[in-house]
């Protein structure tokens, strides 16, 4: 299924794609519009939600959500294609002998065609697509052969960066957790549509023009060896988002740093396209209301 959430007629809703249209299954599971709540009951409600054939809305008259906008956890691992490690090596950055991961702020979240923002105080905002993991099951110390298992599905996530905010501080958090910096969607697809999330091509342009193009096979530790060290450390929940990484391309290495007014397209084999154009908002006063 491709489950998603959706705004109609002002009401926030969760439903499932088809074709070219949503059809509402906020009846069918008693929950208004928490992916997060619905992927702790998906196992008791999956048949009947697989057997709803409507009815159904037009997808154009529709407004797409973040699939999940309540996350408890929003992690993200760095320098794990190896195209994307030499880069970084090339522009003097190290490789790191481990995983690395740290947070995205569930604050940065923003639907598939929300418009992200540059804000003033950063001028290197860069793009990165990437496969996004959605945990499915409360877990810990998961081995690699079991780590399928507690997978919900699949998203794309544009794991937005202010270069200059990531040398600011130890830590990667600032740099990637302004407001709007994470896209997701369009939609979760379960895993019983992707055959191998290891073999799926991805692509982003700006402006039309490719900037990435790779296949998540390219990864140096692959989804089921994150989730085993992540799952070592750390409980996962349903709902939590894991993005695994990009792949060469940002515009770091080169300087071609996001512009107000670039339009941005990603897209993953099997689970669509999520598209947002930036935009450049004034500096805020700190006694403003936000």
């Amino acid at each position: 299924m491709k489950l998603v959430r959706y705004t109609h007629h002002g009401r926030t809703r969760l439903g499932k794609v088809v074709d070219s249209t949503v059809i509402d299954l906020s009846e069918i599971t008693g929950i208004d519009h928490s992916m997060r709540q619905l992927l702790n009951d998906l196992p008791a409600l999956r048949e009947r939600l697989e057997r709803v054939a409507g009815p159904a809305i037009a997808l154009e008259e529709v407004r797409l959500e973040a699939p999940i906008h309540d996350p408890q956890k929003f992690l993200g691992i760095g320098m794990n294609y190896r195209q994307h490690a030499e880069e970084a090596r090339r522009a003097g950055i190290a490789i790191p002998s481990s995983q690395m991961w740290f947070n995205k702020q569930v604050s940065c979240i923003s639907g598939p065609f929300d418009p992200v923002v540059k804000p003033r105080i950063s001028e290197q905002m860069d793009y990165e697509i990437e496969l996004g993991v959605v945990i499915g099951r409360r877990c810990r110390h998961v081995c690699v052969g079991d780590a399928p298992a507690v997978i919900a599905g699949y998203l794309i996530v544009n794991d937005l960066s202010a270069r200059d905010w990531l040398k600011k501080s130890p830590t990667f958090t600032l740099g990637k957790s302004f407001d709007t910096h994470g896209p997701l969607g369009p939609w979760l697809t379960t895993c019983d549509e992707i055959a191998d999330p290891l073999a799926l091509q991805m692509t982003l342009t700006v402006n039309g023009e490719q900037r990435q193009h790779a296949s998540t096979g390219d990864m140096i530790y692959n989804i089921y060896q994150q989730i085993e060290y992540l799952s070592s450390v750390m409980t996962l929940e349903p709902g939590d988002v894991l993005a695994t990484g990009t792949p060469s391309g940002i515009g770091a290495p080169t300087g071609r740093f996001l512009q107000p007014g670039d339009l941005l397209h990603l897209t993953i084999d099997g689970l669509g396209a999520i598209e947002h154009r930036e935009t450049k908002i004034g500096r805020a006063s700190c006694r403003e209301r936000v």
